[in-house]
């Protein structure tokens, strides 16, 4: 009896090793598994596509005049009466100051003088009675007084070279004009001109006679339609840039140099991926942005550039494909190459 119960305890306890292994593989098992299928975050997705987007730019400028003339005359002369104030409306050729004629009246009795000393040796050449280098001289000096008169004249009325209108007025009545500072400024405000600096990506598609759209601070939202009127050969190496003139009417005259503008562009259309704005990310410290894509279950970072917003969407330059799944959420707790998984 002793050894039939001894036999059986010792079966009993050799049992008891391989039960606690079997349960330990099954455990240890079950826990792989568990970590195998295990994810860190549940995350929301959407599947982005590419679509024609309209290729418009917003640019900012400072309203400018068309023509800037400076009128003043071409030595110090004292004034002696001004035609005009600032505000004026002038028209081209119209009388705006006129100067001291001193000057002009001591030329005008020298030109007579040469005029009439030229009159006699002229008739003596002719007959022998001077030589032709005497002649030419005499020829010369006159010619030389004539043009210094006529500068005289045109620098003692001094005219508006354009149809404008006053925008400053330097001097009063009887000042000695000192060549430093303008007499007058008149500007041409019928049409008004805006440079901005496109972008050499946008070359080929800037032409001239395009329609644009232009917003003044001034008029809140407002439209005002302008033109290109000028587009400038050369690329500056520095900027990447070209600019381009835009001229507005401006015939009721409410656009005024100085003013801000802000200009909006349009180049066509191109194809281009469009992602919901809640996809885009921000780099702390830095302007890059990036998109955090889903693929095979994990988490992708990639780094894009972006266009135009249009609405709650923006559009992709370049960093994600057409057909990509991008995240929607929980991007601060995500890591690149984090398994996760999509919400339903």
């Amino acid at each position: 009896m002793k050894s039939i119960y001894n036999m059986k305890s010792f079966k009993v306890l050799k049992a008891i090793p391989a039960l606690t292994l079997a349960l330990m593989v099954s455990c240890a098992g079950e826990k792989k598994e568990d970590t195998e299928t295990a994810v860190e975050e549940k995350v929301k997705v959407e599947k982005v596509s590419v679509q024609d987007v309209d290729q418009i730019r917003e640019f900012t400028a400072t309203v400018e005049a068309n023509i800037t003339n400076q009128i003043a005359p071409q030595s110090p002369v004292r004034i002696t009466k001004l035609f005009a104030e600032v505000g004026d409306h002038v028209r081209a050729g119209q009388v705006l100051v006129k100067m001291d004629e001193n000057s002009l009246t001591q030329a005008k009795i020298q030109l007579e003088n040469m005029e009439t000393e030229f009159r006699r040796i002229d008739e003596l050449y002719k007959i022998g009675g001077a030589s032709k280098s005497s002649w030419e001289a005499q020829k010369t000096a006159l010619d030389v007084s004539r043009t210094a008169l006529d500068n005289l004249i045109e620098n003692t009325q001094l005219l508006s070279p354009i149809n404008g209108i006053v925008t400053a007025r330097n001097y009063d009545n009887g000042d000695l004009y000192n060549e430093q500072t303008p007499i007058f400024v008149v500007e041409q405000i019928q049409p008004v001109k805006l440079i901005v600096n496109v972008s050499e990506s946008f070359f080929k598609q800037v032409k001239k006679g395009n329609e644009v759209d232009i917003k003044l601070d001034v008029y809140g939202d407002e439209v005002f339609k302008g033109k290109v009127n000028l587009i400038y050969p050369t690329i500056d190496p520095n900027t990447r840039t070209f600019p381009i003139e835009i001229h507005i009417a401006n015939k009721d005259e409410r656009v005024r140099p100085g003013m801000f503008a802000r200009v909006t562009l349009t180049f066509g259309s191109a194809r281009h991926v469009v992602a919901p704005d809640q996809a885009i990310i921000k780099q702390s410290g830095s302007g890059e942005r990036f998109i955090y894509v889903y693929d095979n279950g994990k988490v992708v970072f990639k780094k894009v550039e972006l266009g135009r917003r249009m609405g709650n969407k923006y559009e992709i330059i370049s960093g994600v494909n057409d057909g990509d799944v991008v995240i929607m959420t929980a991007h601060n707790r995500l890591r690149n190459g984090m398994e996760v998984e999509i919400e339903n």
